[in-house]
């Protein structure tokens, strides 16, 4: 048999503190006066059975726990059955017997007594543990490691973020991989005009802090000119920063502190401007953020009377650096009337002989009114300006007829005659003569009737002399020199 005492592993168990019985029979043998404890209710924190370190309770030992030797064991000491005596200093471990109260020892083949047999079924038991021990504990021992290495995943995947959502801040914990899903785990969506810092998919880790600010519309008239801008400020002198509009010296529509809502608002402002004003033969500079011309010219105190106007219309928008000058006017109208020429329009007439045309309808010119502006500005007249032109009456158009007919060859018995003569007594040789009394006219003095009675349309004086001449021959035939009673005889002289 070895003396080594790590080979008493197969025969002895470790101390179980909950079975009811010791490995070594201590309950047994102490009586009602021996106790479970603790390793709280024993003195250094030891076990009384072994004196160890409590901290050695759950740990399996590789060699068999050894009871102090007991002084004065003998006859008169209690005996521990199934108990060893530890070996002397240089000695072997003793495992052949072990001496009851009488001084008796029991080895493993001693007496079959109750006892006896108790102890080896104790020893069996013990023998049974470790390996039973192991079975037990392996499959806790597994859950422990699973959910150890699972809890360590779930804190490694959980978040502490800070999230700004326009300007309102809170703390959370987080699952969300990127800034698009944390965003979209937390409700939050966002547009084309929204600023996201970090980028949407910027990944996340513990620590971050993610901040969303939400564009709003804004409608901007500056200095006169309309803008559809976008802005994520939440107030209007936010938002003039944010666009580098100088709002120092302004005029706003609304006041700087104002929030803006998502929907937007409208908002006017105007500047300061410089504007230099001349007037009355005085310069004048002005800084203003006025909206119009005839406003900046209220604050330097000048005024517009009667015809004065500016440089520039009055309700224009002064510009920075613009030089407005007043213009003082005095002024008047005068009408004028002036003809307007007719059309003639002539036109063929085959009845007529070549060379005949007569004014079917005689033409009247028209009369246009017009008013002209006559102004003396700032003691300088100016060239007059009509401002205003109507038709007082239309112009009628005058209508001439052209004859086509083909002469006569000559009127028989009347060629002869001295015509020109005849002619030269009766109109001076002229064959558009008309007599003061507008009754005769023509070379040879017709009157209407004779004429048309002739062959002659239209007026005699507006016939061709030949076509005359030959309608005054064709009286000749019919009537003599009689028609001409005081120059009829020249016709043979």
């Amino acid at each position: 048999m070895s003396k080594s005492q790590y080979e008493t592993f197969e025969a002895h168990a470790p101390y179980e503190w909950y079975e009811p019985y010791g490995p070594y029979g201590l309950y047994e043998s102490y009586g009602p006066e021996t106790s479970v404890h603790t390793a709280d209710t024993l003195p250094h924190g030891r076990y009384e059975d072994t004196y160890r370190p409590a901290y050695e309770a759950q740990a399996y030992y590789v060699t068999e726990p050894v009871l102090p030797r007991q002084a004065g064991r003998g006859p008169g000491a209690p005996s521990v059955p199934g108990a060893r005596s530890a070996p002397e200093a240089g000695g072997a471990l003793d495992t052949g017997s072990v001496p009851d109260g009488g001084g008796r020892a029991y080895g493993a083949g001693g007496p079959a007594g109750a006892s006896g047999r108790a102890a080896r079924r104790r020893r069996a038991r013990c023998a049974e543990r470790p390996e039973s021990a192991v079975r037990r504990l392996l499959p806790q021992a597994l859950v422990v490691a699973f959910l150890a290495g699972g809890t360590t995943a779930f804190v490694a995947k959980d978040k502490a973020v800070e999230l700004t959502v326009d300007g309102k801040q809170r703390t959370l914990h987080t699952f969300a991989d990127d800034v698009s899903e944390l965003l979209a785990d937390e409700g939050v969506s966002t547009g084309a005009h929204d600023i996201i810092a970090p980028a949407p998919g910027a990944p996340l880790a513990s620590g971050d802090a993610v901040a969303v600010r939400y564009g709003r519309p804004v409608r901007l008239t500056l200095d006169g000119r309309r803008h559809e801008v976008w802005t994520t400020a939440q107030t209007v002198a936010g938002a003039l920063d944010e666009l580098g509009v100088r709002a120092e010296g302004a005029y706003l529509s609304v006041s700087g502190s104002r929030r803006i809502g998502r929907a937007g608002l409208a908002l006017d402002v105007r500047t300061e401007r410089a504007v230099t004003i001349m007037a009355d033969g005085h310069s004048r500079a002005l800084r203003t953020n006025a909206a119009t011309v005839r406003e900046a010219l209220a604050e330097a105190g000048i005024g517009l009377h009667g015809e004065d106007t500016t440089s520039v219309p009055p309700d224009s928008f002064p510009r920075d650096g613009q030089t407005v000058t007043v213009l003082r006017v005095k002024g008047s109208r005068e009408v004028r009337e002036e003809q307007i020429p007719f059309d003639v329009e002539r036109t063929d007439d085959p009845t007529l002989f070549k060379g005949t045309e007569v004014v079917a309808q005689a033409g009247q010119p028209g009369v246009r009114r017009d008013t002209y502006l006559l102004r003396i500005v700032n003691g300088v007249r100016e060239k007059p300006r009509r401002e205003k032109s109507e038709v007082v009456r239309k112009p009628r158009k005058q209508i001439v007829k052209v004859g086509t007919k083909p002469l006569p060859q000559s009127v028989s018995s009347a060629d002869d005659l001295n015509w020109r003569g005849l002619a030269t007594c009766e109109s001076g040789g002229r064959p558009d003569a008309v007599d003061p009394s507008g009754t005769f006219g023509g070379l040879y003095q017709f009157d209407a009737g004779t004429w048309h009675s002739l062959g002659g349309n239209g007026r005699p004086q507006d016939a061709p002399a030949e076509e005359q001449t030959f309608r005054a021959k064709k009286l000749y035939t019919r009537r003599g020199a009689t028609p001409w009673p005081s120059c009829g005889s020249r016709l043979h002289g």
